[in-house]
């Protein structure tokens, strides 16, 4: 006998048995059926199980489809609350603004020119719309851009752009992506011969919220202007970016140009940080950090990868040109040059004589610091050096601490004549930082790590980081350890041989500090400016940060700024700057006299007083008719009397 069960559209046929028997043979088949469900619904849905859109990817685990040009790495750090030190809430994901993958064959063969301002045009609408997160995906994409107008016609100087990115946007977005730089090296860097092994280079080039042109200006610059030979890739580190344009817009854009690879950071870095996390993904020899906003000249990277491959420990920067912020004009930098930095830990270009340089106008120039905007370092030197200190925030100084590093540490750094980058500079000047506390505190570290002795110095003329290291200490045991385990050299040995030039003041107590007139109210003050001379000694409020200092040394100059470089002289009865004579004996050399009981600094050479004029000479009935109707405000020479406005005091503002 057969009993025939049907179950789910399965007809099952048993013979006939006792009642144990069939139950046992039901409950068999049963659990066949379960298990192959089981399996099926486990094949169907096991790689979102695995792997939900969401879920963060580690820092080290690039994304492994697509062209094999880009890559996101996605930092999940913190991930879940925001940043402590600003406030930043980071990403929850990229997932919708990861790259939009042109296929292989359609990228390589795809007309589409990427160096267009009509691409530019219809890609930066994207920018108009702060609150833009995302850039939606086109069903049916072909790989062509989709074309967008731009919401109206802008003035050319727009105050929003201005604050927001710190330049001319609109001049920014009227010019090409790609534009030629007129011809600035000396003709003998153009019969120059390099090796033909030079190492390959990465360039780096981090950003955060970055005008679309600009940042795509400088990549098509890098492009079109370095050796395909020697330039392994371009890489680019967005760092939490938040303007829609530099999301899925940039990633498809990214996706086109061959060599060129994206990664984005899920926590905000800053510079220090953002460079280094480019370093640890970079492959080629030679690390190239540059500024969003640059433009190269034609033969601006072999000179740097060749001073790099004859000795691995140097660093080396090409000479830093200007473009203008408010119109985009180009303007060659005079040569020679080099980085310094003053007792503010300000850094500036300096310079030098061209006479000492005449003879080798492509020599290249020691410095004993170099700006951040073009730097080329060899990639294992950067890592056994310790990096950029992870230590420092968002942006400001942390080029003033590697130069001091590698110096100290066994380095040199270089400014190489035949090799010119062009850099946006001059920002507007409302483009700030979102804490005006984060440069004092990467000057602190600066100064507690490397300055020893010296930082008292330092203090004194930044009187906001004093105050700040009185309440709180900068954690630099990890710094602390990496010097000592390098065998650094100390800041004295800095001072004697790489940077004797700068004055190391005497700071006496009671003559030194900001020069305060009793008459007046106001302290002696100086048109602000790098590199002035002969210009008239004014009066203001006094600042109370440190930027009126001054100095009366043993010598008799009164010295001035954080440099130091600058002496109080006399131009008939105006008191002028001029160059400190380091080298003159002291009779050669102005010399001022404080007498303490009254208070007045007397000219020695003329045997007349420093005296305050405000406001058309202010009350001058008891100094005599010959100075009434005065209408210049400052410091003049003058008889002397006993009267207020001859009363000075020096004001120390801080005692480290």
């Amino acid at each position: 006998m057969y009993t025939r069960l049907s179950y789910l559209g399965v007809t099952m046929v048993l013979w006939s048995r006792p009642r144990p028997y069939r139950r046992m043979m039901l409950c068999l088949w049963l659990l066949i059926l379960a298990l192959s469900v089981a399996t099926l619904m486990d094949i169907l849905f096991w790689d979102k199980l695995q792997t939900p859109p969401s879920s963060p990817r580690r820092l080290d685990q690039p994304v492994r489809s697509g062209p094999a040009e880009f890559e996101v790495i996605l930092d999940s750090r913190d991930r879940a609350k925001p940043d402590p030190d600003f406030g930043l809430t980071p990403l929850s994901s990229l997932q919708e603004d990861q790259l939009l993958f042109v296929p292989l064959n359609q990228m390589r063969n795809s007309p589409f020119s990427p160096l267009s301002t009509e691409r530019s045009r219809e890609v930066i609408s994207n920018a108009k719309r702060e609150s833009a997160a995302r850039v939606p995906r086109t069903p049916g994409y072909t790989g062509r851009p989709v074309r967008v107008q731009l919401d109206g016609l802008k003035s050319d100087m727009d105050e929003s752009f201005l604050h927001k990115y710190g330049f001319n946007e609109v001049v920014s977005e009227r010019i090409p992506l790609r534009r030629g730089l007129p011809e600035n090296r000396d003709p003998a860097c153009l019969e120059e011969r390099f090796s033909e092994s030079l190492p390959s280079a990465t360039v780096v080039i981090c950003f955060h919220d970055e005008a679309w042109s600009t940042l795509l200006r400088t990549v098509h610059s890098v492009l079109d202007t370095a050796p395909k030979e020697h330039l392994q890739e371009v890489l680019l580190v967005d760092d939490l970016s938040q303007h829609g344009h530099l999301k899925s817009v940039l990633s498809e854009y990214v996706s086109r140009l061959k060599g060129v690879r994206l990664i984005r950071s899920m926590r905000r870095l800053g510079v220090a940080g953002c460079r280094s996390l480019g370093a640890a993904r970079a492959a080629g020899e030679v690390l190239v950090f540059m500024d969003s906003h640059c433009e190269c000249h034609s033969g601006w990277l072999q000179p740097l990868l060749e001073r790099v491959a004859q000795d691995r420990t140097r660093v080396v920067s090409p000479i830093i040109d200007i473009i203008d912020w408010q119109t985009f004009q180009y303007n060659a930098t005079q040569w020679p040059h080099r980085g310094v930095f003053d007792w503010r830990l300000d850094f500036y270009w300096e310079t030098l004589s061209l006479q000492k340089h005449q003879d080798s106008p492509v020599e290249p120039i020691q410095s004993p610091a170099l700006a951040g905007t073009v730097l080329a370092i060899d990639r294992h030197f950067f890592q056994s050096v310790g990096g950029y200190d992870p230590g420092m925030l968002l942006w400001g100084a942390e080029h003033t601490e590697i130069s001091i590093r590698v110096w100290s540490c066994g380095g040199s750094m270089e400014v190489i004549p035949c090799s010119r980058v062009a850099h946006l500079g001059h920002h507007h000047p409302h483009f700030l930082l979102p804490d005006q506390d984060v440069m004092q505190k990467n000057k602190i570290r600066i100064a507690e790590i490397w300055l020893e002795a010296y930082r008292k110095i330092y203090y004194r003329r930044d009187t906001l980081a004093h105050f700040i290291r009185q309440s709180e200490s900068p954690n630099i045991t990890e710094r602390v350890t990496l010097k000592k385990s390098l065998g650094c050299r100390n800041f004295h040995w800095f001072l004697t041989n790489i940077y004797p030039e700068l004055h190391v003041p005497q700071d006496r107590p009671s003559l030194s500090g900001e020069l305060y007139n009793v008459g007046t109210g106001y302290c002696a003050d100086y048109p602000r400016g790098q590199g002035q001379e002969g210009v008239a000694m004014s009066i203001a409020p006094c600042s109370g940060n440190g930027n009126q200092h001054c100095e009366l040394n043993s010598f008799g100059e009164v010295r001035w700024g954080p440099f130091a470089r600058l002496c109080f002289d006399a131009l008939v009865e105006k008191v002028v700057l001029t160059p400190c004579l380091p080298n003159q004996p002291p009779p050669n050399k102005p010399q001022w006299r404080i007498i303490k009981l009254t208070g007045q600094v007397v000219y020695l050479p003329k045997q007349r007083c420093l005296e305050a004029v405000k406001d058309k000479g202010g009350d001058q009935t008891d100094m005599g008719d010959q100075h009434r109707g005065a209408t210049q405000t400052g410091l003049f020479l003058r008889p002397c009397a006993h009267h207020p406005r001859q009363q000075w005091h020096f004001e120390q503002l801080v005692v480290p």
